[in-house]
């Protein structure tokens, strides 16, 4: 039995470090972006997990890179000269009191790969390390993701992610019996009308065991998500969010 993931919800998560595309000057998915939001005293961060052709993981959002070229096909050289942070050095490089949302980025790659050298089963490997001093969460859209990396570490809890306005009915049964420990629905999930209200839907989900995390919500949005039940808010602006009403700020440890 998994103890909760978030602990005393809701809590704040920064998406891709201090937040989407540039904020304050950091780029998302550098270490210095996720350095920033530690300091700003978030107690969650959200990275991509992307595996190069060297079988290196790297942090980027998008399958390939500004001129096109797809980071599977890239050496870890090239990678590196691209300034793709290293999941590894941010591992490293991150206070182990901060805890790590991992989103495994399946490749086309994956299909033609053996189940072990998969992404999800190299970053269930690093995370098999990095879990021992930190909390760490592996989602993924892929449900195989979740399964491969439940199947390697059957004590660190997962989550499964759905894209915008997917029916969360779907999303919930899913991950329940991927036996994830989180459903990730995208924030319109929450606000477009389904057939139950959305605020029952939540309460299935804590019903059957799981937490809910939304993301790319606005900081004006906060309040309203919360009241209806999500455990954690993955936010694309940390500085915004932190600005907004007192009851936004960290909780203390």
């Amino acid at each position: 039995m998994f103890r909760a993931v978030f602990a005393d919800p809701p809590v704040l998560c920064g998406h891709r470090g201090l937040g989407r595309g540039t904020v304050d000057g950091r780029r998302e998915n550098t270490l210095a972006s996720f350095q920033a939001a530690a300091e700003a005293g978030i107690g969650w961060v959200e990275v991509d997990a992307r595996l190069n052709r060297d079988g290196e993981l790297v942090s980027l959002h998008d399958p390939a890179v500004e001129d096109g070229r797809l980071v599977s096909e890239l050496t870890t050289a090239e990678t590196d000269e691209l300034e793709l942070m290293r999941l590894a050095d941010l591992f490293e490089g991150l206070a182990p009191e901060v805890s790590v949302d991992v989103e495994v980025k399946t490749s086309l790659e994956d299909a033609t790969r053996p189940r072990g050298e998969t992404t999800a089963a190299v970053v269930a490997e690093l995370v098999a390390r990095a879990a021992q001093d930190r909390t760490v969460l592996v989602t993924s859209f892929d449900p195989s993701a979740i399964v491969i990396a439940r199947e390697r570490l059957p004590d660190v809890p997962t989550g499964l992610l759905a894209w915008r306005r997917f029916p969360l009915r779907k999303a919930i049964a899913g991950a329940v019996h991927l036996d994830a420990q989180v459903v990730a629905p995208h924030f319109e999930s929450l606000v477009t009308p389904q057939e139950r209200d959305v605020a029952d839907l939540l309460s299935v989900a804590h019903e059957a065991g799981l937490q809910v995390l939304t993301w790319s919500m606005g900081h004006e949005d906060l309040p309203g998500l919360a009241a209806i039940g999500v455990d954690c808010l993955c936010i694309d602006d940390v500085p915004a969010a932190l600005a907004s009403p007192p009851q936004w700020q960290p909780k203390p440890a």
